[in-house]
């Protein structure tokens, strides 16, 4: 089971777009939790990811308890979120674990945030708030992978092809 990047609700049809694009290229899996703060079409979806879309591993959820009943005991779900006060700097992931990012205008609801095993923040300077959902999983997800040995090609300098 590899890695993968779940998003709450996500606001943006780009920021998906980005989302399939960095998963494909990373080789992590993409779930998506609905409703979404826009309105799905797969041509304008597709048009985003370019030609990403098939290669990213897209799983849909209708709900956010659809999501649950799929990975919730199987996977430990880790929430990055501005509320948390561990840096994922410190922390040590696993190869199965999703990064779940919560709505770009609102965050996640307490019911989500309870339910994630972790929550993990990026430090940041004071008096900003966040950074773009998308630049925030793929500083993580770097940081996942090389912990997971995923980047493995660059410590023996042998491109392996697959990650």
């Amino acid at each position: 089971m590899s890695l993968a990047l779940a998003l709450y609700q996500p606001d943006i049809p780009q920021n998906v777009g980005a989302a399939m694009r960095l998963c494909a290229c990373l080789g992590a899996g993409l779930e998506i939790i609905e409703p979404c703060g826009f309105l799905w079409d797969d041509r304008k979806i597709r048009q985003s990811a370019m030609d990403y879309y098939d290669a990213c591993g897209l799983a849909r959820h209708q709900s956010w308890q659809s999501f649950l009943d799929r990975n919730q005991g199987r996977r430990r779900l880790i929430l990055l979120t501005t509320k948390a006060v561990e840096p994922y700097t410190g922390f040590a992931f696993a190869t199965g674990d999703v990064l779940l990012m919560g709505r770009e205008s609102a965050g996640v609801p307490d019911e989500v945030h309870n339910a994630a095993k972790v929550r993990l923040t990026i430090p940041m300077r004071p008096g900003l708030r966040s950074l773009n959902v998308v630049n925030t999983a793929a500083m993580v997800m770097g940081e996942a992978l090389r912990q997971t040995r995923r980047f493995d090609h660059e410590r023996t300098g042998k491109k392996t092809g697959t990650f």
